[in-house]
């Protein structure tokens, strides 16, 4: 069996190198972001090594649904295509090119959360149980029958590296599981639950800035879900954009300050007062070019 696949982030990386070690698969092609284009996944990957090993044609593409890409899916003829880690909607000209067998993958217990930025919202959303989804892709968003899934627990301080993580296992899981009956000819088909469909919206940079007038559980879940390898969540001290990576809440202490008023500051940590008088403790975090460590008693987020 003859594999494409799509995309340009650690996903795609995990699928090139699962699918080539099935026995009676190959992958033919890896169609991916140039490297001018890296901006677009804050997780790019460069794959052209991974292709290279696979004995698989890079396709450096932009827009997938071009008459470029298209011809060069055509003159690939695979028999399946992987979509993992692409942004863009394969349009009903992709589709026809690939003969409509086009298998995406989502990071979520399809139907619920169709749409963008699945992984950050399962944590934001406070979600206890998620999935990893292969699906064949239609006209809609993520709302095809689904080929296969795993589930798994989000653990009560998961972040986004380690939900990335387990996804990652589970996507080579399903993989591995679900290839050789593709293989040998059978091509399941669950139809999802319409009535049980949820839909994540695009998340951008400014939805990672803090309010430090929320509870401590708020900030700690908004850090959690958009940490690495995602951009982080942030706030500000002078002109300079502090990016906080990881943070706890302290328990047992009563002090009495400003929402976003740093209250203990130590050689590489600091922390700060929220919202609902709770305390959080950030340990790992940057500050901005030109910027410093936060000064005691700095009241985070306000300008100048």
């Amino acid at each position: 069996m003859r594999a494409l696949i799509v995309g340009a982030v650690e996903g795609t990386k995990v699928a090139v190198q699962t699918v080539s070690e099935i026995p009676g698969w190959a992958v033919c092609g890896v169609m991916t972001l140039p490297p001018d284009k890296a901006a677009r996944h804050s997780d790019f990957v460069d794959l052209s090594a991974n292709a290279e090993a696979a004995g698989a044609r890079v396709i450096y593409c932009s827009n997938s649904n071009s008459e470029e890409a298209c011809k060069a899916i055509k003159d690939l003829a695979p028999d399946y295509t992987f979509v993992i880690g692409w942004s863009q909607i394969c349009g009903p000209k992709f589709r026809a090119a690939a003969k409509g067998k086009v298998i995406g993958y989502h990071p979520a217990a399809l139907p619920r959360l169709r749409g963008r930025a699945a992984l950050p919202w399962t944590i934001l959303l406070n979600e206890k149980i998620t999935a990893s989804t292969l699906f064949w892709i239609d006209d809609g968003i993520d709302s095809g029958d689904i080929l296969a899934q795993k589930f798994f627990h989000v653990a009560p301080r998961e972040n986004a590296a380690s939900l990335y993580q387990k996804h990652m296992l589970a996507l080579k899981d399903i993989l591995q599981t679900s290839l050789p009956t593709l293989g040998g000819g059978k091509e399941t088909r669950q139809a999802q639950d319409a009535e049980c469909a949820t839909y994540a919206t695009k998340r951008i940079l400014s939805d990672g800035k803090i309010d430090w007038h929320r509870s401590a559980s708020e900030i700690d879940r908004l850090i959690r879900a958009v940490g690495r390898p995602y951009p982080g969540a942030f706030t500000h001290f002078n002109d300079s954009q502090i990016t906080i990576h990881a943070s706890n809440i302290r328990h047992g202490e009563q002090l009495h300050a400003l929402p976003g008023q740093i209250v203990v500051r130590l050689d590489a940590s600091f922390s700060v007062m929220c919202g609902d008088g709770a305390i959080l403790d950030v340990d790992d975090y940057e500050c901005g070019p030109g910027g410093s460590v936060p000064l005691l008693h700095t009241v985070l987020g306000r300008p100048g």
